[in-house]
């Protein structure tokens, strides 16, 4: 009943969202033209090469659109299965490798956390990424344990292999240097060196490449540019130089893992503590070690990184749900009762910050919209403070009553994370463009096919999906300059020789930012606007 529960509050509100700009409308698109053109090996982005990412999520949405038609819950839908396997995962595994209640407490807190449910709704690489080096972590996990047969282990150890084959596939070589690192780390300071003796590596080496090669081959074939591009500038250049220009201080995940994992803060010491006192298994293994390094590992090497995003270090995410669910059944009542009312003095001090969100607005975000996503946000914490003060009543009547009592606890964040998280498209709606796309199409239709359509000056992620056209770039390739490098005949490299072309061409639109627009017309360039928001304007040629 519990899992049928999570599964409508996790699964139905996927398309009460518009897709946001940029990731959400990137992706979404690369799997629309790939579903459109048929091309599965070179993935393109608004019609250009993009070898910036591998292709397994394109992949998946792709078919996704050819099984249940093209929009926005279809795009999120590969996203929120592998969220949601992750946490049916978490409860399988922590069942098998510690004990029945720790696995349910793991997956528990694993769906109470904000920063797995919220990545779980946004068409983003990151949760796929994690759930894959997820499914590797539980793998060895799994075939480690003692007593397991032989035949059991090396089956568990081939998903390993084939499970980091696919986080290759989902964002390139983390997949498989993380889960090393940390394997090698383990050993060093656990001093476990008969692991390695337990990894059935010839095998497993075999199945890694069998999944993980033949695109990459079939790519480079096609796009001899693909190989350097890849591994050395998206993969080495990105982590080690600031060229993506997504800085951020050492200490820039702290803040990240404190809001992610907030409603399990109070229990994150004595955890770690815990899991660290484990014994050894009688086969020597150390599972409670081997998660605080895959967790302090994966933490420190993306810190480290020149460039830093939320996601980033999702993927420690199930090992922490692992450490925290392993301890969270020994709390005492009183402990826990302690832990309730610190949440219900956050909450309502939560409240009482939300109205100041009526003050905050500018001329691209107007502050209708903060007082509208405020109404939300009230809700969202009413809810989540409701289902505490329950879960304190469920402390005092259940006889298993920490355990109850977390269930609630935890239904409650999630309903705060799922109300608030809906409420976000007043925003949303806003920076997709999918409010000008009616007008955009309904402009579209009456030109002949083949009409080019500008994007001048900047790349607009949200508003090609939804107009379902591709764009041609003007000025300013953003993300795309290696596409178009590559196929320089397919943009424009001046605002001036795009008024040359636009003013011979009989028929064009064109997308631009409110601010071009105006010293466009200011030069009389012959435009007419067909839509307009905040933050973009679309014109056709009259």
């Amino acid at each position: 009943m519990l899992v049928f529960a999570l599964a409508l509050v996790w699964f139905v509100p996927l398309g009460w969202r518009h897709l946001v700009p940029s990731d959400e409308g990137r992706y979404a698109e690369m799997a629309r033209e790939m579903f459109l053109t048929g091309d599965w090996i070179t993935p393109r982005y608004n019609g250009y090469k993009y070898f910036e990412k591998p292709p397994l999520q394109t992949w998946m949405n792709a078919l996704t659109f050819a099984w249940f038609g093209i929009g926005a819950w279809q795009a999120r839908l590969y996203t929120a299965l592998t969220g949601f396997a992750g946490i049916l995962l978490a409860g399988y595994t922590g069942a098998r490798v510690f004990n029945a209640t720790a696995g349910f407490a793991a997956a528990l807190v694993l769906a109470g956390a904000p920063y797995w449910e919220l990545m779980g709704h946004f068409n983003t690489l990151d949760m796929g990424l994690s759930f894959w080096m997820e499914l590797t972590l539980c793998s060895m996990l799994l075939a480690q344990r003692p007593g397991a047969a032989p035949s059991a282990a090396r089956r568990w150890m081939w998903v390993c292999w084939a499970a980091m084959a696919l986080a290759v596939l989902s964002k390139g070589l983390v997949g498989i240097i993380l889960p090393g690192a940390v394997l090698v780390l383990y050993s060093l300071i656990a001093r476990d060196w008969a692991l390695w003796k337990r990894l059935y590596l010839p095998s497993g080496l075999v199945v890694f490449f069998a999944i993980a090669t033949p695109w990459f081959v079939l790519v480079q074939q096609r796009n001899p540019e693909f190989l350097n591009f890849f591994f050395i500038v998206q993969q080495f250049d990105r982590y080690l130089t600031p060229a993506q220009n997504r800085p951020g201080p050492v200490y820039y995940f702290v803040g990240v893992l404190l809001i992610g994992f907030l409603p399990w803060l109070s229990l994150a010491w004595q955890s770690v503590r815990h899991a660290l006192a484990q014994p050894r298994q009688p086969n020597g293994f150390a599972p409670g070690k081997l998660l605080i390094v895959w967790s302090g590992f994966i933490f420190l090497f993306f810190s480290a990184s020149h460039s830093k995003l939320v996601s980033y270090v999702l993927p420690i995410a199930p090992a922490l749900a692992f450490v925290i669910g392993a301890y969270l059944p020994r709390l005492s009542r009183q402990a826990w009762r302690r832990h309730l009312l610190g949440y219900l003095a956050l909450l309502v001090a939560a409240a009482v910050g939300a109205v100041f969100l009526a003050r905050f607005g500018d001329a691209r975000t107007p502050n209708a919209l903060y007082r509208e996503f405020r109404v939300w946000v009230f809700a969202a914490v009413g809810v989540a403070l409701l289902l505490t003060l329950a879960a304190l009543a469920v402390l005092r009547r259940a006889e298993r009553g920490v355990l109850a009592s977390a269930v609630v606890f935890a239904a409650g964040w999630i309903m705060l994370c799922t109300i608030g998280g809906t409420g976000h498209d007043v925003f949303g709606r806003q920076s997709s463009g999918a409010l000008l796309a009616p007008a955009v199409k309904a402009a579209l239709a009456r030109v002949p096919a083949g009409t080019p359509f500008y994007s001048v000056g900047y790349l607009d992620h949200t508003l090609p999906f939804y107009v379902d056209h591709t764009t041609i770039m003007v000025a300013n390739p953003d993300e795309l300059s290696f596409g178009v490098s590559q196929e320089p005949s397919k943009w424009v490299p001046t605002v001036d020789a795009w008024i040359a072309r636009w003013t011979g061409d009989p028929h064009a639109l064109a997308v631009m930012r409110p601010e071009l627009y105006d010293q466009l017309a200011a030069k009389h360039v012959p435009m007419r606007v067909i839509a307009r928001d905040t933050r973009r304007v679309v014109v056709e040629k009259p």
